[in-house]
């Protein structure tokens, strides 16, 4: 099945088709370098490392582009507030930066371009631009003539004329118009400068990444990200400075993933109520907030609590539970033995590769991929619990078989990377060293609920479980006979 993507420039969803058959060119803007990255970001990178991943899978061969801005204003602004040098400042927080990708467990672009890297790409096709009559001098600044590009507003939806109408032009205004954008900003005394045919400067914001595309990807690529908050101005501004100096599209498909909100407000440094990724990490595990932002389609908002972390890592830690307990089945089942597979489960068994893949073509929908995996896990611990003690050998083929699938689709968004007995007895070990109740009063407690049953005193077994259960302490009949774990 082909997949089908949500294209920002045509408001639709679109059979993807590559330029080059079999490989995929994709840029992705990246950070301004000058400060920790917060949840935002963390969804940022997780969106389009889950999109290269599941790419790959399907067999393109993908080109990932992602720059890092490390000249700007804010960026002089911080350097001088910390009495250091922008260089330094932007350095260490791309370090930080990659820290956080690699405790994310996200997978490293092809290349990551630096701004201050391109001076001569960029300084390149702002002449081009000035040599098209698409950009002018002026002050020792360039600017961009919005009013030369008939396409103007297309990927935003914005019309123009109406956006020239709400814009007030000062008396000073040294633009010819007032929604004209900077290309090539002068040098102020003190700040970070380049020589260029315009005097000595700095480059504005979208040209970095008009450039670096190019340079990258060439003048038409195949898919081109962000968040929602970059498609106006920056991404607008990009296909205004691309196509007014090449003539030619230069994006087949934009991807915009949605905001992260707290308490429906957008998370952001400006509005300070952002939490940083390592903060995070350092309150839950990498995979849980994995698992937290895959739990929403990439378009829609993504509302953060406490409550929707916790529940992501138990769901995490329900996925490991199953494919550790299948993995304890003792695996000398029988030849000859019925099958207690009922035909409900056994369809959703055999069909979570289908049923999977149909979601993640549809629009990369990880929220309902999830749900297929959470699904299976459901019917796999169902039919775990009534396995009998020599399981029918196709029972145990296809439960190993669902439970390697699991792990191979789970691991296109980069979760279970874990050997999952080895999780769990992790994981039960640092629970059970909290609990107010002993392993030897445990196993005495299970013992005593085995004589209630035997003896059919139903109540007084129910009493006990919930007595472990208060402690903290799951008991599971099976096969096996009676199992206990820490709740997880």
């Amino acid at each position: 099945m082909s997949v089908r993507i949500y294209n920002t420039k045509s408001a639709k969803k679109e059979v993807f088709q590559p330029l080059q058959e079999g490989h995929i060119n994709l840029y992705v803007c990246g950070i301004t370098a000058y400060d920790y990255c917060h949840l935002g970001h963390a969804r940022s990178t997780l969106v389009f490392d889950m999109i290269v991943r599941y790419l790959r899978y399907k067999g393109y061969d993908v080109t990932f582009i992602r720059n890092f801005t490390d000249i700007d204003d804010k960026i002089i602004k911080r350097a001088n507030e910390q009495n250091t040098t922008c260089d330094e400042l932007a350095d260490r927080f791309i370090k930080a930066f990659h820290d956080d990708m690699i405790a994310l467990g996200n997978i490293m672009p092809d290349n990551e371009p630096k701004a201050t890297e391109h001076i001569p790409e960029i300084i390149a096709l702002i002449e081009t631009l000035i040599s098209r009559d698409m950009a002018y001098a002026s002050h020792g600044d360039v600017y961009y003539k919005v009013s030369k590009f008939v396409g103007y507003g297309s990927l935003s939806g914005r019309n123009l004329e109406d956006m020239q109408a709400g814009a007030r032009i000062a008396v000073s205004d040294i633009k010819e118009n007032p929604m004209d954008f900077a290309l090539w900003k002068s040098s102020k005394e003190g700040e970070p400068a380049w020589d260029s045919p315009w005097g000595s400067g700095r480059p504005g914001w979208h040209i970095e990444c008009s450039a670096m595309a190019k340079k990258y990807l060439g003048d038409t690529f195949d898919i081109h990200g962000g968040g929602k908050d970059l498609i106006f101005p920056h991404h607008e501004n990009e296909i205004a400075q691309s196509e007014g100096a090449s003539g030619k599209p230069f994006v087949n498909t934009w991807i915009h993933h949605g905001f992260v909100t707290i308490k429906d407000e957008k998370m952001s440094k400006s509005l300070g109520n952002f939490l940083t990724i390592r903060e995070m990490l350092e309150r839950y595990p990498a995979e849980a907030l994995r698992l937290f932002v895959f739990s929403a389609q990439y378009r829609t908002p993504l509302d953060f609590s406490e409550q929707a972390m916790q529940d992501a890592e138990a769901g995490v830690d329900r996925i490991y539970s199953c494919l550790a307990g299948v993995a304890a089945i003792d695996q000398q089942g029988d030849e000859n033995g019925a099958s207690t597979i009922g035909k409900k489960d056994r369809a959703k068994l055999e069909k979570l590769n289908e049923r999977f893949t149909a979601a993640m073509d549809n629009d990369f929908n990880t929220a309902q991929a999830l749900g297929h995996i959470f699904d299976t896990v459901k019917s796999i611990n169902k039919i775990c619990q009534h396995l009998p003690p020599s399981p029918a050998a196709a029972d145990l083929k296809l439960l190993n078989k669902s439970s390697a699938d699991m792990q191979k689709l789970l691991g296109l968004l980069g979760l279970i990377t874990e050997d999952p007995r080895e999780y769990v007895q992790a994981k039960q070990d640092r629970l059970l060293a909290a609990l107010t109740i002993t392993q030897d009063e445990i196993n005495s407690l299970i013992e005593q609920r085995n004589q209630a049953r035997d003896d059919k005193e139903w109540q007084r077994a129910d009493e006990i479980r919930d007595q472990l259960l208060s402690h903290g302490v799951e008991i599971k009949d099976g096969a096996q006979g009676t199992t206990w774990q820490v709740k997880m």
